[in-house]
């Protein structure tokens, strides 16, 4: 069980990020990889804040937060996005479980300067800095806990676990989005690169604490192997409006379902489409 959750804080943070990937196209038509921004343009705003509740079966698991700010990094303006999580209740008592994700990215390209994780999961502890270089293609990886530094080779356009969900928010278009169609994003995390998947398929209006809202649905193609019991063991559905705000993450695994529910939101930039249940 511990491995379960220590798996699935990871992979709520990745699902956060892949659930941008698609629906951008409904807005970014004439938006290019790498495109200077105006303000204007960018579909987020300081001040956005994200909380989600995972559950597993009728027991509260854990909280995750999505805060985004703008600071000062190296003397330049920047969006600093913080993620963090945490074990709650009876679980919290067994298996306590606080993870912290950090990126500092360019305010108008979207691109990683920095990306912390700084962990604590039952005791497996992980504190790393990652400074990206992306015009010579390298990221620095200094893992503060061993002493080890190293640098690796990285793709153009390279994105960390955090900086990935607000990229695809600004920049991915599509002319337009096909039921059962994959796609790629290439994301630098824990010294490797990866190619993640992510599958399209279609619409579906969710009952929410907030009311009926309207979603598109995706599947990342994840692993098969000791948590998850098929490829497709992953399902999210996104709001489908200009906010693409994740509204469910549902994980499959051997021994159950877990679920991250969208439970608070502040700071929206743009109105949230929601049709309220009638009492």
């Amino acid at each position: 069980m511990k491995s379960i959750f220590k798996r699935t804080f990871q992979l709520v943070f990745l699902c956060l990020s892949f659930s941008c990937f698609l629906i951008s196209a409904q807005i970014n038509q004439t938006k290019k990889k790498g495109d200077y921004l105006k303000e204007k343009q960018i579909v987020f705003k300081d001040g956005e804040w994200l909380e989600f509740r995972i559950h597993y079966g009728f027991f509260n698991a854990s909280y995750v937060t999505l805060s985004l700010e703008k600071e000062k990094f190296n003397e330049y303006d920047v969006f600093h996005s913080k993620g963090y999580g945490k074990t709650t209740g009876l679980l919290r008592f067994f298996f306590k479980v606080e993870d912290i994700y950090e990126s500092y990215f360019d305010i108008n390209k979207t691109l990683p300067l920095r990306f912390i994780r700084k962990i604590d999961e039952g005791g497996y502890t992980k504190n790393t800095i990652i400074d990206f270089d992306l015009v010579n293609q390298k990221a620095y990886v200094n893992d503060i806990k061993n002493g080890e530094k190293s640098n690796h080779r990285i793709e153009k356009n390279t994105q960390d676990l955090i900086s990935t969900f607000y990229y695809l928010r600004n920049y991915f278009s599509l002319d337009k989005i096909k039921i059962n169609e994959s796609f790629r994003v290439n994301i630098f995390f824990d010294k490797e690169n990866y190619d993640f998947n992510i599958k399209f398929l279609g619409i579906e209006v969710l009952d929410t604490k907030f009311g009926q809202i309207e979603c598109l649905k995706f599947i990342p193609i994840v692993q098969k192997g000791r948590v998850f019991n098929e490829e497709e063991s992953i399902t999210l559905w996104v709001s489908n409006d200009l906010n693409k705000v994740p509204i469910r993450i549902q994980a499959d695994i051997a021994v159950g379902s877990i679920k991250c529910d969208l439970e608070n939101f502040k700071n929206l930039k743009y109105p949230f489409k929601i049709k309220i249940n009638p009492k």
